[in-house]
């Protein structure tokens, strides 16, 4: 594949977590701290070998704890590899989690500028498109209110109104859709076909296998942080689904 048209390769990306255990959990451990704390060491990725095209809208599915808000999280660089590598091209607009990135005692003006220039753009950019990211997240009432005193709702209007004008060549929406409502839902679902067309590249993880049959062309299967399927939308959720229910019988 041309190095040009590439827009997220894996290869033999591996991600550990390194988990200490106090030996004790008492007043008599505190007393004790010098013992040694005992380290596991969690395996949230393993191996994982993928391309990801320019222009690619691709679903990430899997049961919780399947490694794929690790993998987007290293994606947007809020970890880094244990081993392997993980290639980006193109400007990273991240909704990983509601309220990421948002300072709680800062306004929800405030915020678009603050996350506005951490993903790239200059304060005069914020400022023109200030008016656009306001009324696309409807609370124009509120943007002068501390983002504390927000909903998860509306926490999730102000993320995706932000990094859905940052001009960004790739996206990356880990299940927060699923906290708005549903009228809400589909203007996102509006914009990001609008990316579609526009030619940009869309990862995001979903448990709403109807959203991933509406959005994505491509489907990749994580299970306990290996690739199980990787390919069209719907034989990888077919399989996915059927493996649910063997498990449940």
């Amino acid at each position: 594949m041309n190095a040009d048209t590439i827009a997220i390769q894996a290869i033999h990306l591996t991600k550990e977590f390194k988990l200490s255990h106090q030996p004790y959990s008492s007043l008599k451990g505190l007393l004790l701290s010098f013992l040694p704390k005992r380290v596991e060491r969690m395996t949230a990725l393993r191996n994982l070998n993928f391309t990801i095209s320019k222009g690619e809208t691709v679903a990430l599915i899997g049961r919780n704890g399947s490694g794929k808000s690790t993998l987007l999280g290293i994606i947007a660089r809020v970890y880094l590899p244990t081993s392997g590598q993980i290639c980006v091209n193109g400007r990273v607009a991240p909704l990983l989690e509601l309220g990421a990135g948002f300072h709680p005692d800062l306004t929800g003006i405030e915020n678009i500028f603050f996350n506005g220039v951490i993903l790239g753009l200059t304060r005069k950019q914020v400022a023109e498109r200030l008016p656009q990211i306001v009324e696309f997240a409807e609370l124009e009432e509120y943007i002068d209110a501390p983002v504390r005193t927000y909903s998860s709702g509306m926490l999730m209007r102000l993320g995706f109104a932000v990094a859905s004008h940052v001009d960004a060549d790739i996206l990356l929406v880990d299940e927060v859709l699923a906290v708005g409502d549903a009228r809400f839902q589909q203007k996102c679902y509006q914009k990001i076909q609008q990316f579609q067309q526009e030619g940009r590249t869309i990862l995001f993880v979903s448990h709403d296998m109807e959203a991933v049959r509406q959005v994505a062309g491509r489907a990749i299967w994580l299970d306990e942080g290996t690739i199980r399927a990787d390919g069209e939308t719907e034989t990888v959720v077919q399989q996915y689904l059927q493996a649910q229910t063997a498990q449940l019988v």
